[in-house]
């Protein structure tokens, strides 16, 4: 028995396989494509604004309210007479318990942000009780200024993938801080100063806070010297970018 071989089938039969692999390897290719964005897309890591990407000379003085009100009086004299408006960062349990010196915040011109309700470490928490601790406070805001806000500061500075979605989800911008007075430590001004003057720059965040022994009577120089510098101080609002921005892997926020 004699096999003709056909020299047109052959060519043709194997042009027809090697077709075949070829899709077959373009479709794994594409697959692992599809995969490979679709880990990208869970695993990449969502981050606060620590600073602004700016060509103004601005920056933003933030103070958090969580412990007493004793200084709030004088904090507020004190920045009116440099004329100075900023952002405080209010724990739900303080509204609580100083709703008037909430007012006197918000009637003197200055910005409220949420730093949560009772002030816990949300790192622990579900998405939902994320939420409830954003939504309750900024419930006692509204009921006490009539106005609501979009700024989230978490307490400690604690952050994860959740806490981000959470204040993302409803809206608000979560706001870190690049430069630290160590205020609450029980510092002196000249210390305070000495910890930011070599690295304050534009579109830095500075935190400080209420309540600490030396923040009322250093904040008259700490302004003062930051002026000094060119620079103006600024509320949040007025520093960080509402739309069309980006936060690279060092958390400053750049516009698109």
């Amino acid at each position: 028995m004699f096999i003709i071989f056909d020299k047109q089938k052959i060519y043709t039969y194997f042009i027809s396989i090697i077709t075949v692999l070829l899709l077959f390897c373009m479709a794994g290719t594409l697959t692992n494509k599809k995969e490979s964005i679709a880990t990208s897309s869970v695993n990449e890591k969502m981050l606060p604004i620590y600073n602004v990407k700016t060509d103004d000379n601005k920056v933003a003085l933030t103070m958090n309210c969580a412990w007493n009100a004793d200084d709030i009086d004088n904090i507020l004299k004190i920045l009116d007479e440099n004329d100075t408006k900023i952002t405080f960062f209010i724990v739900g349990d303080w509204m609580d318990k100083y709703p008037e010196a909430v007012k006197k915040i918000y009637e003197a011109g200055h910005e409220i942000g949420t730093h949560s309700n009772t002030h816990p470490h949300v790192n622990n928490l579900s998405y939902e009780e994320n939420i409830e601790e954003m939504e309750k406070s900024n419930d006692k805001i509204e009921k006490i200024t009539g106005n609501r806000t979009n700024l989230y500061r978490a307490p400690y500075g604690e952050y994860n993938q959740t806490v981000i979605k959470a204040a993302q989800d409803k809206g608000d911008y979560t706001i870190q801080w690049s430069l630290d007075t160590l205020d609450y430590t029980g510092i002196n001004g000249n210390e305070m100063w000495n910890r930011i003057k070599d690295k304050i720059s534009p579109g830095d965040i500075i935190l400080m806070h209420n309540g600490t022994e030396h923040t009322a009577d250093s904040l008259d120089s700490i302004l003062k010297n930051i002026k000094e510098k060119n620079l103006q101080v600024v509320k949040i609002s007025e520093l960080i970018y509402k739309d069309n921005y980006s936060i690279d892997v060092n958390g400053t926020q750049k516009h698109n």
